[in-house]
């Protein structure tokens, strides 16, 4: 027999430590990607959702734009004179805030907001958002709100605490839904006030 001394060679492989060192570290990188991707799929905005708050925005800003902007209630019985230049000549001069038994599309622009800078729900029936013939949209989890502001651009002013007389308004419709919202902003100009 020989005198030296027997070596074992060493193992290959892991040992059992750093085998839960390898799973503790994969596992906690595992949980903060897993979390990020969470965060953001809660936070994305579906598309098919906003699109369809664009489009109902997009046609909601489209009906108010397409109103009248007249000094005169188009009932009084001088609307349609050209010489009209001031809510002064009409017999019944328009004023904010729908007329009784107003419905949907509304006579004038104004219509559709009971005041100036103040948020209205015109587009509800009911508790409904609707379209301009009062029919129910079929669109859930959405709301509407139009805004109408007195505005002074190109060099058109706007008197302070001005009626419902001013030449240009500013209409901005939000359409909220799934806590999410989208904001169209338009404008009008009083370019043929007699005009119905």
């Amino acid at each position: 027999m020989s005198s030296k001394p027997v070596r074992r060679a060493r193992e290959r492989g892991l040992t059992l430590i750093e085998l839960i060192l390898f799973i503790m570290i994969v596992g906690v990188a595992l949980a903060g990607i897993l979390g990020v991707l969470s965060l953001t799929t809660k936070h994305s905005a579906d598309p098919l959702r906003r699109k369809q708050a664009l489009m109902i925005a997009e046609g909601l800003l489209e009906e108010v734009q397409l109103a009248r902007f007249s000094y005169c209630d188009p009932t009084s019985p001088n609307a349609e004179d050209e010489d009209v230049g001031s809510p002064g000549d009409c017999a019944l001069a328009e004023n904010w805030g729908p007329e009784a038994g107003g419905v949907r599309p509304h006579d004038n622009i104004n219509d559709y907001v009971a005041q100036p800078n103040l948020p209205a729900a015109a587009f509800d029936i009911g508790g409904v958002l609707s379209d301009a013939n009062g029919d129910a949209m079929q669109v859930d989890g959405y709301t509407a709100r139009v805004t109408v502001t007195p505005q002074s651009i190109g060099g058109i002013p706007v008197a302070p605490g001005a009626g419902a007389d001013v030449d240009v308004l500013r209409i901005r419709v939000e359409v909220g839904y799934d806590g999410d919202k989208v904001v169209l902003d338009g404008y009008r100009t009083r370019y043929a006030p007699g005009l119905l």
